[in-house]
Parts: C-alpha cells; sequence; structure tokens
C-alpha cells in the first residue's frame, strides 16, 4: 500500500487533527490525493495544519469540534451529506490519557471524562457517519488505540480500559459491516513522541521514539481503498495485522 496517490478523490476525516498523530496523519492522507476533514478542539493547530496541506496541494476543511458535544458531531455528519453525500475514510484518534493512578485514587469525574473523550465519542462518530460511510464505494474506519488494551499494567487501568471498549466497538462494528464495502481496523502506534507520551512517561528520552511522521503512512493505509482486511488489528511494534 501508501501508493502515491491511493487516495486522490477521497474525503477523508481525521479527529484529533490539531497535533500528534492525527496531524500527520491528516498531512499524509492530504498528500496522497484526499481531501482532508480535520476535526479538533484548538483552532490554533487545525490552522497551521490548513497552511501545510495547501502547500502540499491539496485541501482541507477545519472543524474546530469538541467530540463530547453530540449534537455538535450529528451537525458535522448532516455538514458532510449536505455537501458530499458520503464520506470515504474516517481516522477516530483523538483521545486523552487521563491519571495514572491507582484506581481506588481516581476521581469519578476524570473516569467518566475519559471514557466519555476515548470511548462515547468514538460512538457517536459511528452513530452519526454510519450512513456517509456506507454511501461511499468504499469506506474505511481505523480506530487508533493502544496495546494498554491488552497489557492492562497497573496505574494504567483507566486509559486501559477506555481503549479495550474501544477495541470492542470496533470489532463489533466490523461484524456489523462484514457484508458491506465497509473496513473497520484497529491500529497500535506503540510509543510515539507525542505530548500524551511525555505527559505518561516523563523520563523517557524523546530522541528514542518514533516520530508521529515515521508512523503516520502505516496508519492511513487503514483508509486507503487499496486495503481488504476488517476486522484486524496492524501493530506498528511488529508491522503485521492480527485478527482483533
Amino acid at each position: 500500500m501508501n501508493n502515491k496517490n491511493d487516495l486522490e478523490g477521497k474525503i477523508i476525516l481525521v479527529t484529533g487533527a490539531s497535533r500528534g498523530i492525527g496531524y500527520a496523519a491528516a498531512k499524509e492522507a492530504a498528500r496522497r490525493g484526499a481531501h482532508i476533514i480535520a476535526v479538533a478542539r484548538t483552532v490554533g493547530g487545525l490552522e497551521e495544519l490548513d497552511d501545510e496541506i495547501k502547500a502540499i496541494g491539496s485541501e482541507t476543511t477545519i472543524v474546530p469540534l469538541d467530540l463530547n458535544d453530540g449534537d455538535g458531531v450529528d451537525r458535522l455528519g448532516k455538514a458532510i451529506f449536505d455537501r458530499w453525500g458520503k464520506l470515504d475514510g474516517l481516522i477516530i484518534n483523538a483521545a486523552m490519557l487521563g491519571p495514572i493512578s491507582p484506581l481506588s485514587h481516581i476521581a469519578p469525574k476524570d473516569f467518566t471524562k475519559v471514557m466519555e473523550t476515548n470511548v462515547t465519542a468514538a460512538f457517536r462518530l459511528i452513530r452519526s457517519l454510519d450512513f456517509l460511510l456506507k454511501a461511499s464505494d468504499g469506506g474505511r474506519v481505523g480506530f487508533v488505540s493502544s496495546s494498554s488494551a491488552e497489557s492492562a499494567k497497573p496505574y494504567w487501568g483507566l486509559y486501559a480500559a477506555s481503549k479495550a471498549a474501544l477495541n470492542a466497538l470496533a470489532k463489533s462494528y466490523a461484524g456489523e459491516l462484514a457484508n458491506t464495502k465497509v473496513k473497520v481496523n484497529v491500529f497500535y502506534p506503540g510509543a510515539v513522541r507525542t505530548g500524551m507520551r511525555a505527559k505518561a512517561v516523563p523520563g523517557e528520552d524523546p530522541s528514542t521514539l518514533m516520530t508521529p511522521d515515521e508512523i503516520a503512512p502505516r496508519l492511513v493505509d487503514l483508509v486507503s481503498p487499496d486495503l481488504s482486511k476488517t476486522g484486524h488489528m496492524f501493530d506498528v511494534r511488529t508491522g503485521n495485522f492480527k485478527e482483533s
């Protein structure tokens, strides 16, 4: 995969697009020919992304939106329908870490916030964009998750639980769409040089980590029409797919 123009003419929505992995994925998809719908809360980051994508020669529609605003997600779906009538690719990347803490010490409001951002927002996107993905001649969905969903290390319980729930949503959704042209897969990025990683592991040397730009091509492969797999997980660390 990773053909230079494999996304030519495609409409690809990326959440968390104002920084980190989402920013890099949006640029990569644009480089491969897509029109990007870039969603994030930070307007400044979206404007910088728009400038970079224009320099590549592609186009962006920037959408400043808090994904915890379910009504706003519904309005986004309607706007996409009114303008394009379809959505070719969806990269669900926006997430928050939450406290790295014993479960018994986590405030209920923090638990709720992480679950709303990492799980409920993904559900709302699926609910609002499902019809548009099916209207494409080959809709693709990539859920950015984490190996924490499986390792569930001590003190990482909240984040791990949210990503395990996200994996379950993705697997179930893939099964529901098995008889359609839509493909749904999960992406494990490994340890990446992002602000979230620095917060999670503050003593780590960032120069030892992959950059978002380095992993972005493999993530964007999940929304390529060339991808035939569904219900799988791609792990950057191994370079392989496995059934989710």
